[in-house]
């Protein structure tokens, strides 16, 4: 009996010594972001360009066909340069009959002077009339002011030939055409636009509602879009008082800071709007779990790699990102694999993880 029992203990040392040990849990990889809190809103990136804040449409100031166009559009002029002209025949025909005329009066003016001269010589010997004279001296002032309005005409006319050139009267860009050679226009008719180029601004199509809200202390930040690294800052300059009909949309017209090189007229931009708000902390949806009704995150032990549940509270939300409290600026949150870790949980962290 007593070997019997000795048998049976040994077969259960031997069972118990057989058993294997649990293996240890695996070391998860995770991703993970670092948590910076937020100082500014976003309001939204547009679309815009670079124009200038001074441009004119030059019109001739007499009407006629235009003969001939001396620059494109895209064409620098400088101060004075040749634009466009008009057929001068009519108006040379003009300033030939001013000058006719003009040569006519003239020599009734030095006859009436002559006469002028006699009669009060004639006078003054007490052999000529009074009567004479003063009709000698009315003729004379009535040529004379005849001859000052022949003159007037003359100028006139130099002056409606010389308008039939149109010139710049400063340094532009030429932005448009509205009329082509051979096309008859009016005097004061649109015919040329010119933008400045020394003073240049962003203009971009803001939506009617966002721009009845924009904040005191909203920030412009402006970019090129082929070149995103070229970029400044602006200011709000002017924004129309009225939504465009179709689009619901309001024009704003931002004085840049800086002005790069590479903002050239037309150029292509995105300008981003931002606001300065509370510091607060926002996270990409996807780090939330919901575990009994409540909400939290995984937060990372990066000395002892391992994670821990964290609960947080839900400001707000929307489908890519949340506003929470309850998580400081540096603390590290697992943006991947949440639902399968546990408290404690060894895990491997990913090098190339988001910082």
């Amino acid at each position: 009996m007593k070997r019997l029992s000795l048998m049976v203990l040994s077969g259960l040392m031997l069972g118990a010594c057989s058993k294997e040990e649990p293996p240890p849990e695996p070391v998860r990889p995770v991703l993970y972001m670092e948590v910076k809190p937020q100082a500014t809103e976003n309001l939204g990136r547009f679309a815009g360009n670079i124009a200038a804040r001074y441009e004119s449409t030059l019109g001739f100031r007499v009407s006629g066909r235009i003969a001939s166009r001396s620059v494109d559009v895209g064409s620098e002029v400088e101060k004075g340069q040749l634009l466009a002209t008009l057929d001068p025949t009519d108006l040379q025909n003009q300033l030939r009959s001013s000058q006719g005329d003009l040569a006519r009066v003239e020599a009734q003016y030095i006859n009436a002077q002559a006469n002028a001269r006699r009669q009060q010589e004639l006078f003054d010997r007490g052999v000529g009339a009074q009567a004479a004279l003063d009709v000698a001296v009315t003729d004379l002032k009535t040529t004379q002011s005849s001859f000052n309005q022949a003159k007037a005409a003359v100028q006139q006319a130099q002056d409606q030939l010389s308008y039939s050139e149109l010139r710049t009267d400063h340094p532009a860009v030429v932005t448009e055409w509205k009329a082509e050679a051979g096309q008859v226009v009016s005097a004061g008719q649109q015919v040329v636009t010119l933008a400045r180029p020394d003073i240049k601004e962003a203009v971009i199509d803001l939506p009617a509602p966002l721009a009845e809200q924009l904040p005191q202390d909203v920030v412009f930040k402006v970019a090129s879009q082929l070149e995103p690294n070229i970029n400044t800052t602006a200011t709000l300059r002017e924004l129309e008082p009225q939504a465009e009909a179709s689009t619901r949309t309001r024009r704003a017209r931002l004085t840049l800071v800086d002005t790069p090189a590479a903002f050239r007229l037309g150029t292509a931009i995105s300008v981003t709007l931002s606001s300065a708000i509370e510091p607060r902390i926002e996270l990409p949806a996807n780090v939330l779990q919901e575990v009994d009704g409540k909400t939290q995150v995984w937060i990372v032990d990066m000395q002892n790699q391992t994670v821990s549940p964290h609960p947080v509270n839900v400001i707000s939300r929307d489908d890519d990102t949340l506003v929470v409290s309850g998580v400081k600026g540096g603390e590290r949150v697992v943006t991947a694999g949440v639902n399968s870790l546990k408290p404690g949980q060894k895990v491997k962290v990913d090098k190339d993880s988001p910082r």
